[in-house]
């Protein structure tokens, strides 16, 4: 769960699939139960849990598996309740940023693991629960294009809360406040009924940093070590990895 990131669909193309795949849904339920522990199962009547929900969805996790996780949380065991979440930034090589986003129930594990995983990649841990400034909060709906007019669904969707609309490759990514993403996905999902790429509220760096083929190589494998942390929800980064792509189409 590398955030939103063309490195995650660069990892599923060149991973084990499986692996991955049930590596992310395992972080999806730790998620899925805390927000349900906190506020009950019910998404209608829990926004948190809905949008987790939602996240989890777009990214094909199965709908028992989605269930399990609601069930342990609202049982009497209620796991997920002592789950708190801390957020790490640090600066690495080359000016690049990271954000870490962590939900644990072991502060010193998680403290002691951040700050050795930040050291073995060469940065420095940052302030804890600060967001640099290079990365905003927004919500990301990305949709398929197939035979959907590009005008007709801007329009909508800007006349319902969403402040940016980008035409990439195979998808139309649609922007909007974190305050606004629900009712946005709301209205998109009554007009069209889409399954989505994405469906989250994320952090997007405004400003990205380009390092050589072999720097960004590295780096990619330390958010990967990170990831593989079990305190460890998800891995943001500014770093261009548009040097990939060009590599890859040669």
């Amino acid at each position: 769960m590398a955030g939103h990131s063309k490195w995650a669909n660069i990892k599923h193309r060149k991973g084990a699939q499986d692996a991955i795949r049930g590596k992310i849904f395992a972080k999806f339920s730790k998620e899925i139960m805390v927000a349900a522990a906190r506020g009950g199962g019910d998404i209608e009547t829990n926004p948190a849990l809905r949008m987790v929900v939602s996240k989890a969805r777009a990214k094909s996790m199965p709908k028992a598996n989605i269930e399990k996780a609601i069930a342990k949380a609202t049982g009497a065991s209620k796991e997920g309740a002592d789950f708190k979440e801390v957020i790490y930034s640090g600066t690495l090589a080359g000016g690049v940023t990271f954000l870490v986003i962590c939900l644990t129930d072991n502060m010193n594990r998680v403290v002691s693991n951040i700050q050795s995983l930040f050291k073995k990649a060469g940065g420095q841990v940052g302030k804890q629960g600060s967001i640099p400034y290079v990365f905003d909060q927004k919500g990301i709906l990305e949709i398929e294009k197939n035979n959907i007019d590009e005008e007709e669904l801007m329009m909508f969707a800007l006349e319902n809360g969403a402040d940016d609309f980008k035409s990439e490759n195979e998808f139309y990514e649609i922007y909007c406040e974190p305050s606004n993403f629900l009712n946005l996905k709301n209205a998109l999902d009554q007009q069209y009924n889409f399954e989505y790429k994405t469906a989250e509220v994320t952090y997007i760096p405004n400003q990205e940093i380009a390092l050589d083929e072999e720097k960004t190589k590295k780096l990619l494998e330390h958010i990967e070590k990170f990831e593989d942390d079990e305190d460890v929800q998800e891995v943001f980064h500014n770093m261009d990895l548009s040097i990939l792509s060009d590599v890859e189409e040669e």
